[in-house]
């Protein structure tokens, strides 16, 4: 008992002495040094609000306590982003990305500009986790999802680019339920596309539904009426809507083939990837660690979830080790569903 005793001491001891040489090494790496965090957006949305919040409080938690400074890199719903992080970023751990949750999709359906796979991508955490939603302005001629189905004309909807919530959710809905949309392409990010909205260039958006609830100008406009929900993406309604009915809740009323169902779960479910940081490939294993953990730490700060709760953000805290299972799950897919998959996204 004593020799097993004195061994598990020495275990320890090596351990604990292995985590303090890494910890000087990682200090000495980090000190005085400046972290980049490449967000696949323009500034104004989630995305970057949530990088900016998190690149203020995570080098409280990192060896050296290095700067940390957000760059945008936006541009066809953040594939130029997820592909600077897979292929030009080093993987020294100076180099963070917060990507699109949908960019899974673009590689399931094997788009040619995918230069990345995400099972490859060290995944750190997200803050939060968002269902989906569809609005309307409320001027416009459809009220419902029947209106859409019944309309000679189709609604004409705004997107970021083929990884975009926006872009995703129509194509789901075209697919599934057999309604029409015009999806104009090229907004930088949701901030234009809301101000192509309140212009009147397009008039409806499929998006997270954290900004919806978070930011302008969707507080101005709920409170205006200036739009509508129609649909909502989570698996049972939104208090803060009641009266908007799931896709789970239209499916059942449409007698939608358990298929398409199973399809369209594979797309909406995507959203528990929420507004993840990643690192490249090669980043060593040691520096995965401990920029997990400080994102952990920094997602558990008091002053952190304060200046979350007092921007209207949302916390569902997601960790990177969970983040990287979901990789692996989404893009194993059986080949029937990424056909499917395929012909959805117009591949």
């Amino acid at each position: 008992m004593k020799q097993t005793a004195t061994a598990l001491f020495l275990v320890l001891a090596l351990l604990l002495g292995h985590q303090q040489q890494v910890f000087a090494q990682e200090e000495q790496f980090y000190r005085e040094k400046t972290i980049k965090v490449v967000v696949g957006f323009t500034s104004g949305g989630f995305y970057d609000r949530w990088s900016r919040l998190l690149a203020r409080y995570v080098p409280k938690y990192l060896p050296g306590h290095p700067e940390m400074i957000v760059q945008n890199m936006p541009g066809a719903g953040g594939l130029i982003a997820a592909n600077h992080m897979y292929s030009v970023a080093k993987p020294d751990g100076l180099t963070l990305g917060m990507l699109a949750y949908g960019m899974y999709l673009d590689q399931l359906v094997g788009r040619k500009e995918v230069q990345y796979d995400v099972r490859k991508f060290n995944w750190l955490g997200s803050p939060e986790k968002s269902d989906v939603l569809f609005y309307m302005r409320s001027d416009a001629p459809y009220k419902s999802v029947q209106d859409i189905r019944n309309a000679s004309t189709p609604p004409k909807c705004g997107s970021s680019g083929t990884a975009g919530t926006d872009y995703i959710l129509a194509r789901m809905l075209e697919d599934t339920l057999g309604l029409k949309f015009n999806t104009v392409l090229g907004y930088p990010g949701g901030s234009e596309i809301d101000l192509a909205v309140e212009k009147g260039e397009v008039q409806c958006r499929g998006m997270t539904a954290a900004p919806f609830f978070g930011r302008e100008p969707f507080t101005t406009w709920r409170k205006n009426n200036f739009v509508r929900v129609l649909l909502y993406g989570g698996q049972k309604r939104d208090e803060r809507i009641p009266d908007t009915p799931t896709i789970y809740e239209i499916f059942e009323k449409e007698k939608t083939p358990e298929e398409s169902r199973r399809v369209a779960d594979v797309i909406l479910r995507g959203t528990d990837f929420g507004r993840p940081w990643v690192v490249p490939p090669g980043t060593p294993n040691e520096r995965v660690k401990i920029l997990r953990d400080a994102h952990a730490k920094a997602m558990a700060d008091p002053a952190l979830l304060a200046e979350a709760q007092k921007g209207k953000m949302e916390v569902d805290p997601v960790s990177g080790e969970e983040l990287q299972k979901l990789a692996e799950k989404m893009i194993n897919q059986p080949p029937g569903v990424i056909a499917r998959v395929k012909r959805v996204l117009g591949q």
